[in-house]
């Protein structure tokens, strides 16, 4: 009888011992893997727009209906026939609708005030290409225009004309890759820091993709921007 409870008792401390084991090395994996330092990363690019918008306004005012749609047609003409003698296709202009304001129509038009027209058209007209190039080309010759009578202006005040970069896709890889490494680099300089070292990524947050204006008087140069944020390992 003594023999077995002597045997038992062993056993329940080898048990207790290789448990007391497995939970000492648990909770320094886990004190382990708690140490780690969350960096950002960043990647710039400053590219070319390589697609450009411009939503034209034709704008006429005139007193007699019928004449008023004869001159529409007339500069309408004239304004196609500038874009295709720049070199701009059928593809890359799209004429839209005409619209024809009644001043007297407004019931709060009449006065001292009234203008000395009664209807003002909108011709609109909209050019789209990826030659941006060719279009800012045409931007400045179309003052020709002006000098023959023809009052052209963008659709979009505060944004004449509207530029594109759609190569985003193709820049990803390359940028993510590169704000990884400079994330790394920081993660780096800290680890030296505080005498450790760098090791396996533990988490990555990758940010959204930003596009915007290089600055207000060149929108035509975009600046692409990603910041990612990733926490790494830290060893001793």
């Amino acid at each position: 009888m003594t023999r077995h409870i002597w045997i038992s008792a062993v056993l329940i401390s080898l048990a207790l011992a290789t448990g007391g084991y497995f939970i000492g090395n648990i909770q320094v994996n886990g004190k382990k893997y708690d140490r780690y330092v969350t960096v950002k990363g960043l990647s710039e690019r400053e590219v070319a727009a390589d697609l450009a918008v411009w939503p034209i306004n034709i704008i006429l005012t005139g007193n007699d209906l019928q004449e008023l749609r004869q001159r529409i047609e007339r500069q309408n003409k004239t304004v196609n026939a500038f874009f295709t003698q720049q070199g701009f296709g059928p593809e890359e202009i799209t004429r839209g609708p005409v619209n024809i304001n009644d001043a007297q129509a407004n019931l709060y038009g009449s006065g001292p005030g009234t203008p000395p027209y009664r209807y003002l058209a909108k011709s609109e007209f909209t050019v789209r290409t990826s030659d941006v190039p060719k279009l800012q080309k045409a931007l400045t010759a179309s003052l020709e225009l002006l000098s023959g009578g023809i009052v052209m202006g963008s659709k979009n005040e505060w944004q004449p004309i509207e530029y594109i970069f759609t190569g985003l896709n193709e820049l990803k890889p390359e940028m993510i890759e590169e704000a990884t490494k400079n994330a790394r680099e920081v993660a780096e300089k800290f680890a030296r820091d505080s005498n450790s070292e760098v090791g396996q990524i533990r988490v990555a947050r990758q940010g959204l993709f930003s596009i915007s204006n290089r600055d207000v008087n060149t929108p035509q140069v975009k600046k692409v921007r990603v910041v990612t944020t990733i926490d790494f390992q830290l060893e001793d």
